[in-house]
């Protein structure tokens, strides 16, 4: 035995005495360890989502007590950093971001800050902008909480933090949802048991960046990026919070949280219990897992250099973002860029080589902007004040492509196919349409792809092709085998991806048989059925076709009926709902005012054109038209299709069984188009497309009426020219009304300006200006029944066309 020096040695001690500091040293212990459980507890909480908490039944409910006690007991010591924030100025901060995160009070105050931020930002009418978010996210059950990162910035507490989130946005996102978790379940307990998790989504990053600009320094950032869907794969589960079992002594380890770059730290490397080096299960019954999809963006067309091939890059979807995107799409992707180990990458270059993918964190379309949630107060009442003006139908057909002259037909045509009718569904399994189909037919240079360049820029959703289709699958749709996981996969084509909105066909008359059959389904039912190696399904077409052909023998011959003029069979013309046939015929009136227009709009768009340039008499002209703007318009169609549904009356079907009955009598003695139920149908959908450019939930005779002129002069303009003056003169009273006389009256008054043209060119006596006789003009009108002209000489129409009225001369002046 060791023996020691009496020296030194306290020997008063008695038994009691020991037994007293026994007792001590074991409340010392007791309390060491309450403090390890309680460290532990925080821990466990840091690493641990808070839906898992409270699961493990080998932790008591005192300890939970405990842990919720520490944390009021450590808020003293944050105390300093409230009224200060030495800790979040990046600037002065030694080290990196990283680490200076790591920091336990650091994290607590990011936590804190944003917590405040949540509660106390204010939007302009002062009211608390975020906790109206949140109470929005609550009720839409949806778990995705979207901040402005711009808005963080604006508040000097949270500069530093906003700063952190672009430089390290892993860690503090995680901090950020933590945040949000608490803030949301502070507000609303009941959350948890609908969601697990809050995921704060970063909106608004100032910087935008292409992918073809994407270097090794944007490693670990947050990026925002523009692309178009080329490929999306199916939704996997991936592994979130997971345990392991030992497969020796059984031993449960973890939880070990995914981080998402490092696949390695969520495998132990030995057992704890038995010192085993493996091997180790998953515990499914305690391993959390997430969504998984991943997008592979590729760079929108206009922003490719001149001579480059398109890059592309993968985008990793998990939580709710899966399924927000889908091919064909354009979108902008806020996320983190990340690097990973890829063995085929390294086996083909001989040297490591990581490869690069985008984990996402916000995903917008960019449809979205004009969504009519988007829209402010000041748009509202903007479309309010435009549906009130009588005349704005007239002034939507004037907005249709006002780079192009004329055509008012096609204009109008085509404003009612961005409006659509409404769909309806008798039964279940039955279902009306209600998108509007158009078919342009004619001469060559006759802008009719120019129309179609134009709706694909103003429709919310658009999808130009070509009747070959701009892939192997064409109009419709696919199968071919997917490169990396060798199955067969379904792929859509054009009328497709244009489900829910428009479809832009040019060269329609050039389609392949494969799509001349399936075109017929698509049209009418707006399904399209596949059955191939072995996938049958069924695919949804609801768009809307507006397609532009060409004539057989290059140009449109009046002696022929419209099918003999085009290489489509009736089946598939019966299934549009307006035909447009386009001549170019001469007429020196309008070839002189086409020229100008042309001659004036090169002028008025050159990039050095000065302020003479710009006031040409046709811009004058156009703006005093009170035509809408681009971007005016196209919110103007999105709130009347999101908003309005007009539905008919019995009073109006009277007036559309009559010229239903009317035009199949026509139909069947002239022998051109035949009419059938589905042109009853058009008009009906046109009349309601009509009634939504004036924002009203009820058809009126006033719709009714427009419909029907529509489609008489579609009817009328597909028939032999021999027959066409017939059937003007026969079903006159469908297409002319009261508001349409000063357009007729000046379309008579052309053909007289025509005729006494040619006479002067024959007689040799060419003049500078051309008068015609008011008597003539008269007596031209009482054959369409029109007795007064006198408000047609005193109109706008009148002079702004050129013409001038000499009442003491009794002739009406053209100036050339």
């Amino acid at each position: 035995m060791d023996s020691y020096e009496s020296a030194g040695l306290d020997n008063e001690v008695t038994e009691g005495g020991y037994e007293e500091a026994l007792a001590a040293a074991r409340m010392a212990d007791e309390e060491l360890e309450a403090r390890d459980d309680a460290a532990g507890g925080r821990r466990g909480r840091k690493r641990m989502p808070g839906a898992l908490e409270g699961v493990d039944a080998e932790q008591p409910q005192q300890q939970l007590a405990v842990c919720s006690m520490s944390a009021h007991a450590y808020q003293p010591l944050l105390a300093p950093l409230q009224g200060m924030h030495p800790a979040l100025d990046l600037e002065n901060q030694k080290g990196k971001v990283n680490e200076w995160l790591d920091n336990e009070p650091v994290a607590n105050e990011v936590r804190r800050q944003f917590r405040k931020f949540l509660r106390t930002f204010k939007d302009d009418n002062g009211e608390a902008l975020y906790m109206r978010v949140m109470e929005n996210m609550v009720l839409a059950n949806k778990q995705s909480l979207e901040v402005d990162w711009r808005h963080m910035h604006t508040m000097e507490a949270m500069r530093p933090v906003a700063a952190a989130c672009a430089d390290a946005p892993r860690k503090v996102l995680r901090l950020f949802d933590q945040a949000a978790a608490e803030q949301v379940l502070a507000s609303y307990p009941q959350f948890e048991s609908i969601h697990r998790s809050v995921h704060v989504r970063v909106t608004g990053l100032p910087v935008d960046d292409s992918i073809r600009d994407l270097r090794t320094w944007h490693l670990g950032n947050l990026i925002k990026v523009r692309g178009v869907v080329t490929r999306r794969s199916g939704v996997f589960p991936q592994l979130s919070v997971v345990r392991w079992d030992c497969g020796r002594c059984g031993a449960v380890m973890g939880p070990f949280v995914n981080q998402g770059d490092d696949t390695d730290s969520i495998k132990p490397k030995m057992c704890v219990a038995c010192q085993a080096k493996g091997p180790f299960n998953v515990n499914a019954s305690e391993t959390v897992y997430q969504n998984y999809q991943k997008l592979t963006l590729q760079e929108t067309p206009g922003s490719v250099p001149a001579g480059r091939l398109p890059r592309h890059k993968e985008v990793i979807l998990l939580a709710d973002l899966i399924d927000c995107a889908r091919p064909g799409e354009e979108i902008e992707v806020t996320g983190i860029y990340c690097s990973g180990y890829d063995t085929l990458l390294n086996a083909r270059n001989g040297f490591p080589v990581f490869s690069t993918h985008i984990e996402a964190n916000f995903v917008s379309k960019a449809t979205d902007a004009w969504n009519v949630y988007k829209l402010t107060d000041e748009d509202r009442q903007e479309i309010m004040k435009m549906a009130n003006d009588p005349a704005i139908s007239s002034r939507v057909m004037r907005s249709i492509a006002p780079s192009i002259y004329g055509h008012e037909n096609i204009k109008m045509a085509l404003a009612l196919a961005l409006f659509g009718g409404v769909e309806k569904q008798p039964t279940d399994s039955h279902r009306l349409r209600g998108d509007i189909n158009v078919l342009l037919l004619g001469d060559p240079g006759t802008a009719k792809s120019q129309f179609l360049k134009y709706v694909e820029k103003t429709a919310t959703r658009a999808v130009y092709t070509t009747g070959k289709g701009a892939s192997a699958v064409g109009l419709t749709a696919g199968v071919h085998k997917d490169p990396v996981t060798k199955e067969w996969t379904l792929e859509g084509g054009a009328l497709v991806l244009a489900d829910k909105g428009v479809c832009l066909i040019d060269e329609f008359d050039k389609m392949n048989d494969q799509d001349r059959v399936s075109i017929h389904e698509a049209m009418e039912q707006q399904s399209i059925s596949i059955s191939k190696a072995g996938i049958v399904t069924q695919l949804q077409a609801r768009c809307s076709v507006i397609a532009a052909a060409n004539p057989l023998e290059g140009r449109y011959d009046p002696g022929r009926t419209f099918a003999e003029n085009i290489n489509l069979s009736d089946p598939i013309l019966s299934r549009f709902d307006v035909l447009c046939v386009v001549r170019d015929i001469v007429d020196p009136v309008q070839d002189q005012r086409l020229a100008e227009f042309v001659v004036g709009s090169h002028a008025r768009s050159h990039p050095e054109a000065d302020e003479e340039d710009q006031q040409q008499p046709g811009q004058q002209q156009q703006q005093s038209d009170g035509t809408i703007s681009q971007d005016m318009l196209r919110k103007y169609i999105t709130f009347a299709k999101q908003q309005y549904r007009p539905a008919m009356s019995q009073s109006e079907f009277g007036s559309l069984q009559q010229v239903y009955s009317r035009l199949r009598k026509e139909s069947y003695r002239s022998g051109g188009l035949p009419i059938a139920v589905r042109h009853l149908e058009s008009m009906i959908r046109m009349s309601e497309a009509h009634a939504r450019m004036h924002l009203r939930d009820r058809v009126t005779q006033e719709d009714v009426n427009l419909a029907i002129r529509v489609m008489v002069e579609s009817f009328i303009s597909t028939q032999k020219y021999s027959q066409q003056r017939e059937l003007q003169r026969q079903l006159r009273q469908f297409i002319v009304t009261g508001a349409d006389f000063h357009a007729l009256l000046l379309h008579l008054l052309r053909e007289l300006v025509r005729e006494e043209r040619n006479n002067m060119r024959l007689l040799g006596n060419m003049e500078d200006d051309i008068t015609v006789p008011c008597r003539c003009l008269e007596d031209k009108a009482r054959e369409v029944n029109i007795t007064d002209t006198s408000g047609f000489y005193g109109s706008s129409l009148f002079s702004s066309s050129g013409f001038e009225l000499d009442r003491s001369a009794g002739v009406i002046v053209y100036h050339c």
